[in-house]
């Protein structure tokens, strides 16, 4: 493990992927290793930011920008809490909600929960997911129920209580955009927007709005801050926007 790695293992969507090996055409193509950086290792790379403080959760829309083009493994654009190492005692801890897309396999919203010393659990939540579609996402803490978690889908609860035990007031939430190249060394091709960016500042809720901390930009990568203009679109910005926005995407 590198340092600032907050990592997640898509153990699911791996399966039965096979494509050509590290000097494939489509890892030529590119001139570049792609992902290759401070933050991923086996194959995986980063596009995104982590919360400046603790938080009890965090939410975003995302929406996929461009249809994906994934050679291996698969792409993501999620916002969670944890990662390896993050949970009590260091054990492997986390919990994250985004979109999805792998090789022959309908774009999706996705959920995926590590207990600590447990394999993770992928659960899919919506397919299907075209160009364009946005949907709200959040990880939250439970009001009144300290080291208990849900996932949150368009503004309803989609699992039961989920303990993390002694996680409360541990992590920095994350939202990211991230890339695993399946071990083949391939370059795959994605674009997320992650609209309205923000964190719990209290159990149960009390959002506010993200203020990044540290960023992740792996090679091959783009993170742009993204402003809301008069006619509700967004826009680049060299501001401080509030919600927070920002688009990540493959170059």
């Amino acid at each position: 493990m590198r340092r600032f790695l907050i990592l997640v293992t898509f153990v699911a969507l791996a399966l039965g992927a096979t494509v050509a090996g590290p000097g494939s055409e489509a890892a030529q193509a590119t001139g570049q290793k792609c992902g290759a950086g401070a933050n991923g290792s086996q194959g995986y790379a980063y596009a995104g930011h982590q919360a400046a403080k603790v938080a009890h959760g965090v939410r975003a829309t995302i929406t996929p920008t461009v249809q994906a083009n994934v050679a291996a493994g698969h792409v993501a654009g999620w916002v969670g809490v944890g990662g390896p190492g993050q949970g009590a005692g260091g054990e492997t801890t986390w919990l994250q909600v985004g979109v999805a897309s792998m090789p022959d396999t309908p774009t999706m919203v996705y959920a995926e929960i590590t207990r600590g010393g447990q394999d993770p659990v992928f659960v899919t939540l919506l397919q299907g997911i075209a160009v364009g579609e946005s949907h709200k996402v959040a990880v939250l803490e439970m009001s009144g129920r300290p080291n208990y978690w849900r996932v949150w889908l368009d503004g309803a609860a989609v699992t039961e209580p989920i303990l993390l035990a002694n996680s409360t007031n541990r992590w920095r939430p994350i939202a990211t955009a991230e890339s695993w190249d399946g071990n083949r060394g391939v370059c795959n091709r994605f674009g997320f927007r992650f609209d309205g960016v923000g964190v719990a500042a209290l159990k149960g809720g009390s959002w506010r709005a993200f203020s990044p901390g540290y960023k992740f930009l792996d090679r091959g990568f783009d993170v742009k801050r993204l402003s809301g203009s008069t006619d509700g679109q967004r826009t680049l910005s060299a501001g401080a926007p509030s919600p927070y926005a920002f688009e990540a995407t493959s170059l």
